[in-house]
């Protein structure tokens, strides 16, 4: 069995962070671990608030699993101030940890904040070179790079950008472009390649960063590819967001069918 490690917030609406992760990874086949590095007070409405849990625990958290159960792969998610990120920056540096999947959690789907602006700086500088994928959505993108996108060639643009931060790959997500199509471009350093689903009507979507970024990790855990991880992933993630309404789940954005496949 592959293990697959989240270092993330937790979500105590089960939509997305942390809870998000787990049942991503473990739907993918991985047995999956978990770092929590702030706890919210969230639902399908939105995020009431927030803490970040103290470095001390947070490093204990890590030295704890990488000691015994050092992962295949790894997934970071909210990492909400600067000092958070520069420790798991340092902890991945410290101890070799290899396939590594930076999703740069930024604001949760009802708009709230989740990363300090301080700490973008130390996600660039740090975090971003020891990444085989950063998976940015459109909004992430344009608030790391001061760079507006609104149309493809914006969008390679801005996944050249990023890659000079050292990051290996970019998986630039496309879906707040609009249209009835939703196209992903993924740079491997020397070529683009594009993914295109159509687009659900659906304002289930919470969540959906996490989950894929989570399965992206998953897929590299098991030993695929970067590029065969994002595919594996990208036609996961489509069939969450197809069975989300069914769900029913929460008067806001409810979140997607992580366990599609046992329905």
């Amino acid at each position: 069995m592959r293990k697959a490690l989240t270092i993330a917030g937790s979500d105590s609406g089960g939509g997305a962070g942390i809870q998000a992760d787990i049942k991503s990874m473990s739907a993918n086949g991985v047995f999956a671990m978990s770092v929590i590095t702030a706890v919210t007070a969230q639902n399908t409405t939105g995020v009431q608030g927030y803490v970040d849990i103290p470095l001390e625990y947070i490093e204990m958290q890590i030295d704890s699993i990488v000691t015994d159960l050092r992962p295949d792969a790894l997934k970071t998610g909210m990492l909400s101030n600067p000092d958070t990120v520069a420790l798991v920056a340092y902890k991945i540096a410290k101890y070799h940890l290899e396939k590594v999947v930076v999703d740069p959690v930024m604001v949760a789907k009802g708009g709230s904040p989740l990363l300090q602006q301080e700490a973008v700086n130390n996600m660039k500088n740090l975090l971003f070179p020891l990444a085989d994928i950063i998976t940015p959505n459109i909004p992430e993108a344009e608030y790391i790079t001061g760079k507006k996108i609104v149309s493809g060639a914006d969008m390679k643009d801005v996944c050249l950008e990023l890659a000079d931060y050292g990051v290996r790959s970019v998986l630039l997500k496309g879906g707040h472009l609009g249209g009835e199509e939703a196209t992903d471009l993924f740079f491997d350093g020397t070529d683009f390649h594009t993914f295109t689903s159509k687009r659900i009507d659906t304002k289930n979507t919470h969540g959906t960063g996490c989950t894929m970024a989570s399965a992206i990790a998953a897929g590299m855990a098991k030993g695929l590819s970067v590029y065969d991880s994002v595919d594996a992933a990208k036609k996961y993630i489509q069939k969450a967001i197809e069975g989300a309404d069914a769900l029913k789940i929460g008067s806001g954005h409810g979140p997607v069918d992580h366990f599609w496949m046992m329905r």
